[in-house]
């Protein structure tokens, strides 16, 4: 068996829902488990939030939910965009709660759902993807509450929560002004939400009813600094396979792009850009871990494997390879593989393969130690 896996620590995963839980209150949680939970597992997260104390999960395609159904999860699952009209009963069937934002889904799914059936309206307030805009959202929700649906929430999406707040705060001063204007009305949702990770730790005034952590859950945090004790949950690990002496002036691995500096030991992993190794950390800068310290890639990353130089330091076949997480002491982080990147830590933690299976250690806390 190739030694290459993503290890989720679930007792971390435990840890940060419980953190934010106690954060937003009482603002209820909503634990966003989209793109198969960040590249974590979806329905192993899913358990593990919901021991832990989310109110809710979302999600971003109504498959996804339906995958989460069918593994026995039974909280609440927001679809967090307007799915396609023709998904309608398939929603329904799966007890799936979706956003809504055009005349033309909400007809197909009063067709097909029973009476009280609840939707989020989601409003536009400076994201500009998708949603109501400012002016339809109120005739959007007039529609709902005069029909057979039921207005179980209003929202809105942060861009720039983590940057921005100034921007932010037009944001909730539109999405409030939208619910003043359905109260005036009689019409009043069970939940406004609003606030994403950044602004749930930011920005307490955004909290409002309900609060949705997608990165934070996973341990990672989108201001840097921020007081928050959350527990990165993923390590990305390999093991040596190989290991081979050469002299100085060698040139490992596909465009012999750099020669050895003197004569090493280079190791090789059989893990590669097709899980998730980006090719250009070798440009980068790129290290890993074995035996509790740092090694630079000693050529470029390949589909199937990569080549580290370890000098003469004493490593074996065998030999635990960590590339992303801690090993003893030292760690690589999703930060720093973001930072030599150029991109975010969500494209980080999501580009990792279905090659790379996910094992999962740790209990809950909830649970106790296993």
């Amino acid at each position: 068996m190739r030694p290459s896996v993503i290890e989720v620590d679930l007792a971390a995963i435990s840890h940060n829902v419980m953190v934010f839980a106690s954060l937003v209150e009482p603002a209820r949680l909503c634990v966003v488990v989209k793109a198969d939970a960040y590249g974590h597992g979806d329905v192993p997260v899913a358990v593990a939030a919901a021991d832990a104390g989310a109110d809710r999960l979302a999600v971003a395609l109504v498959s996804e939910g339906i995958g989460l159904r069918e593994a026995g999860v039974e909280l609440p699952i927001l679809v967090l965009s307007e799915p396609a009209p023709t998904d309608a009963a398939e929603l329904v069937r799966w007890r799936l709660t979706p956003t809504v934002y055009t005349e033309t889904f909400i007809t197909a799914l009063e067709s097909v759902a029973p009476a009280g059936w609840g939707v989020h309206l989601k409003v536009d307030t400076g994201m500009h993807r998708v949603g109501a805009s400012f002016s339809e959202a109120p005739d959007l929700a007039r529609r709902i509450a005069g029909g057979p649906l039921h207005l179980e929430g209003l929202w809105t999406h942060f861009p720039v929560a983590d940057e921005d707040p100034a921007f932010t705060a037009t944001q909730v001063r539109a999405l409030r002004e939208v619910e003043a204007r359905l109260a005036a009305d009689g019409i009043t949702p069970d939940v406004v939400h609003a606030a994403n990770t950044a602004a749930a730790i930011g920005d307490p005034g955004s909290r409002l009813g309900m609060v949705r952590v997608g990165l934070g859950t996973y341990g990672l945090l989108p201001i840097s600094g921020a007081a928050v004790d959350v527990r990165p949950a993923m390590r990305v690990v390999s093991g040596v396979a190989h290991l081979a002496r050469l002299p100085a002036g060698a040139r490992p691995s596909y465009g012999r792009r750099r020669p050895l500096a003197r004569e090493s030991t280079v190791a090789t992993v059989p893990i590669g850009y097709a899980d998730g190794v980006a090719r250009r950390l070798f440009d980068a800068g790129g290290e890993v871990l074995i035996l509790g310290r740092r090694y630079p890639f000693a050529g470029m990353i390949t589909m199937d494997q990569c080549v580290v130089d370890v000098g003469d330091d004493p490593v074996a076949v065998g030999d635990e390879v960590v590339l992303l997480g801690r090993q003893g002491d030292a760690e690589i982080t999703a930060e720093e593989w973001a930072q030599r990147l150029g991109t975010i830590v969500w494209e980080v933690v999501c580009g990792f393969g279905p090659r790379l299976p996910r094992r999962y250690v740790g209990a809950s806390e909830s649970e106790g130690p296993s």
